[in-house]
């Protein structure tokens, strides 16, 4: 069970509130409103699938393919809503891409892949929700694919192409709102994105990326909103994997990217108190494996991360308290690799951490932080980064980082 939110933390959201803006004020005054009850259980797999053959485009090339098990969204206006949902995933979700060029494509390749089991999105604005949310994958598979291939392949425009799969996801929005968040994420399921590219000429700016995360919670409150919120995130599943390879023959500007996390909770809010109860454990392998190779080369980046659990807590005003457990027992590794002949710029960047927790406030604001944190980690944490340049190159950065617990608060002035 999620563990309860601190017990003063009503009295201090509805005070910042009330100091906040009279519209958070009224809204706290409506009476009771909408009630929204949500079971939803998937049996079977999904699968949605895109199989492009393209010869000289004389414009843009662009492909979405999504795949989703269970899909609930709704929001809230000058009103107050009350939300309990259930979601249930014993089927495998799959999306995948497969682009063959030929040829010169003009325009820009833009194609986005997207697998996710259990999806949730809630917004509130001049309003109040209370959202108790539940999402469980069974021992499945849920896996995004991309792929453009062609030996004599020209991406003249380059291109923006990308894999995620995601086997839970809640995603809170709230502006001038009261949010009351309890969110319960479970994942045995085997995640995986994929990325590739094979090509002979990319002469325009061309990234390529990958991410599969277990359980991934948000929640974002602005002007003035106050938040509490308590998340508790389990992933068992054999492994959460993200591979991207992007390669060409002569490649101008050329990125890949692959991140991989099995439990990932980001919150921020402004003009208000952000509270946050937090318990993420992970028992699976985290991999992240990025690889650019190109004979010729003007700026080659390739960047890799992997993490068990992660949280990121910050506001914009001048409370913020935070009660975090982290456990991590499932080995975390990063790989970024980078092979070429001759060019110019190579950055080269793997991270890879068993537990992170990142927690900031206001200073303009006087901020204060309150924080209790406890991370354990009991498995292997591996980052490697390479580079082989086999002719020449203008420079060649690298640099890889491996932590076993990281944990950073601050108060900061804000960007403007």
């Amino acid at each position: 069970m999620a563990r309860p939110a601190p017990t003063h933390l009503a009295g201090m959201i509805a005070a910042t509130a009330m100091c906040a803006a009279a519209a958070t004020e009224a809204a706290a005054q409506t009476p009771p409103g909408s009630l929204v009850l949500n079971e939803q259980l998937q049996l079977g797999d999904v699968v949605a699938g895109e199989v492009l053959n393209v010869v000289d485009a004389q414009d843009q090339v662009t492909v979405t393919t999504t795949a989703r098990g269970n899909e609930i969204s709704g929001a809230v206006q000058n009103d107050s809503l009350t939300a309990t949902s259930r979601q249930t995933l014993r089927g495998s979700t799959t999306a995948s891409t497969s682009l063959t060029l030929g040829g010169d494509t003009a325009g820009t390749v833009t194609a986005v892949t997207q697998a996710r089991g259990n999806y949730l999105a809630a917004g509130a604005y001049d309003a109040n929700l209370e959202l108790s949310s539940r999402q469980d994958v069974d021992d499945v598979y849920v896996g995004a694919a991309s792929e453009i291939t062609g030996e004599e392949a020209r991406l003249l425009g380059g291109g923006s192409v990308q894999a995620a799969a995601i086997a839970n996801t809640t995603a809170i929005g709230g502006e001038t709102a009261v949010i009351a968040a309890d969110i319960d994420q479970t994942s045995a399921a085997t995640v995986r994105a994929e990325n590739f590219m094979g090509s002979r000429y990319v002469p325009g700016s061309a990234e390529f990326s990958s991410q599969a995360l277990a359980n991934a919670a948000a929640s974002n409150g602005d002007l003035a909103s106050g938040q509490a919120l308590t998340v508790r995130q389990r992933s068992s599943g054999e492994s959460v994997e993200a591979d991207t390879s992007a390669n060409a023959a002569n490649a101008w500007d050329l990125a890949g990217r692959a991140n991989a996390g099995a439990n990932q909770a980001v919150f921020y809010n402004q003009g208000g108190a952000l509270v946050v109860a937090s318990d993420q454990g992970n028992a699976g392998r985290v991999s992240a494996s990025g690889v650019v190779t190109a004979y010729d080369f003007g700026a080659a980046t390739v960047q890799a991360r992997g993490v068990g659990n992660e949280l990121s807590a910050g506001n914009n005003d001048i409370y913020l308290e935070i009660d975090n457990v982290q456990l991590n027992s499932g080995p975390i590794d990063a790989s970024a690799q980078f092979s070429g002949g001759n060019g110019y710029d190579v950055y080269v960047g793997a991270d890879a951490a068993g537990n992170v927790v990142t927690g900031y406030a206001c200073s303009e604001c006087q901020g204060v932080i309150d924080a209790r944190n406890s991370q354990t980690n009991a498995a292997s944490v591996t980052a490697v980064a390479g580079a082989t340049v086999q002719g020449s190159a203008r420079a060649v950065v690298a640099g890889s980082n491996a932590v076993g617990n990281s944990a950073t608060f601050y108060v900061s002035r804000p960007a403007n």
